[in-house]
Parts: C-alpha cells; sequence; structure tokens
C-alpha cells in the first residue's frame, strides 16, 4: 500500500496505479483532488477509486460552505468543469471564481465567466454585478452558481440580459444554476466546451500495450 498524505497533483498515486499498487492520496484542497480525479480518469479509463471528504449532497454543500468559502468555490467550480481563476490564491474578491473555454464555430475560442457564491443570502445586485463582468472581461456567458435558491427578481434579471447566438442558436447570457441542480445533473447551457483547456494526462498502457484498469 502507497500512501502520499500531501499528493498535491497526484504523481506519486499516479505511478502507484501505474504499478498496479494499492495507494491512498491525501491533500487538504478541493483543487487538488478536483485536478487528480481528471488526471486518474484520463490516464486510466474504467479506474474505480472513493473519495472521501468532498461533499456527497447538498447538506455536505452547505457544511463546506460554512466551514471554508474558498474551498467550497474551488469545489463548486469542478462541479462545471471550469478553470479555477487564480490558481490556489486567495485575494480580493474579482467576481470571477472560474473560466469556462469553449469554440462555438470549432474553431475560435471563448469565454465564460463562473462567479460562486455559498452564502445563505443571494440578490439581484450579484446577477447585476456578473453581467458587469461578463461584459468588463469581453465573455460570452455568465454562470452564476448559487448555494441558496436564488430571487425571482435574479432569474428575471439574468432573463434580461439576453442570449448569445451562434449557428442560429441562442443560449442564455447570464445563467442561473444552483448546487442542487448540479447535483441533480444539470450543465450549465454552453456549446462547444473546450476539453484542451485542462492538461489532458497520457492513456497509460503496460508493456503488452493494454489499457490499465
Amino acid at each position: 500500500m502507497v500512501l502520499d498524505p500531501f499528493c498535491g497533483c497526484g504523481t506519486t498515486i499516479h505511478a502507484a496505479q501505474k504499478l498496479k499498487r494499492q495507494w491512498i492520496g491525501i491533500d487538504i484542497t478541493h483543487l487538488a483532488i478536483s485536478l487528480i480525479e481528471r488526471r486518474l480518469r484520463d490516464a486510466f479509463p474504467g479506474i474505480v477509486f472513493d473519495v472521501h471528504g468532498t461533499p456527497k449532497d447538498l447538506g455536505g454543500a452547505q457544511a463546506l460552505a460554512g466551514q471554508d468559502k474558498y474551498q467550497f468555490q474551488w469545489w463548486a467550480v469542478s462541479l462545471v468543469d471550469a478553470v479555477p481563476y487564480g490558481g490556489k490564491k486567495k485575494g480580493a474578491d474579482s467576481g470571477i471564481d472560474g473560466f469556462i473555454y469553449f469554440k462555438p464555430d470549432g474553431k475560435t475560442t471563448e469565454k465564460a465567466i463562473v462567479s460562486v457564491k455559498g452564502g445563505d443570502n443571494v440578490n439581484v445586485a450579484m446577477i447585476r454585478d456578473l453581467a458587469h463582468v461578463v461584459d468588463r472581461e469581453k465573455a460570452k456567458i455568465g454562470v452564476f452558481l448559487t448555494l441558496a435558491e436564488p430571487t425571482k427578481p435574479m432569474q428575471t434579471e439574468a432573463i434580461k440580459a439576453g442570449f448569445f447566438e451562434t449557428n442560429y442558436t441562442k443560449y442564455p447570457k447570464i445563467q442561473v444554476l444552483t448546487i442542487a441542480e448540479l447535483f441533480a445533473g444539470k450543465k450549465p447551457n454552453i456549446p462547444l466546451v473546450d476539453p484542451a483547456a485542462f492538461k489532458k494526462a497520457v492513456e497509460e498502457v503496460d508493456a503488452k500495450q493494454e489499457k490499465l484498469f
């Protein structure tokens, strides 16, 4: 059994899996955990492993938000496959918690801004702020992730923002999703998300060129 209690980017447990060893990896940040999960699934298609300590339901998400707002933001960003803004830095609130990159025409890369709110109270001003950030950053879409239920004025304000149009298809410019909806499988309505936004781990093969599972 290989134990790495500070597994960071997951190099040790990647190597242990490649050598078909049992392993346990531990890290304090949800950002690191989500990136390691992606790395292992890229490198070892079909791999099965258990993740302990990340929210599995709305109660767990509420507990994390109450404990550490930054960890909650990084975790929530990972739910929509967004690239965390600023890496692991805890800085001033710029209105941006992550980016989702996409190619609406299959060639040109555009971006969506992700904003996460884990507090009990959300309001229409937050939607207006996100719309301003989207315009400031020259993004095409804004995604507002909220732990609390959005108010009707928030939903109305999001609709008033209009649409991003491409290839005769309309996508809401401002999209509001709750953590409960993400648990239920709902995703942002964004065209052709660019998988190259994350560096993909090379799929591992053994000496016989067979996939490791």
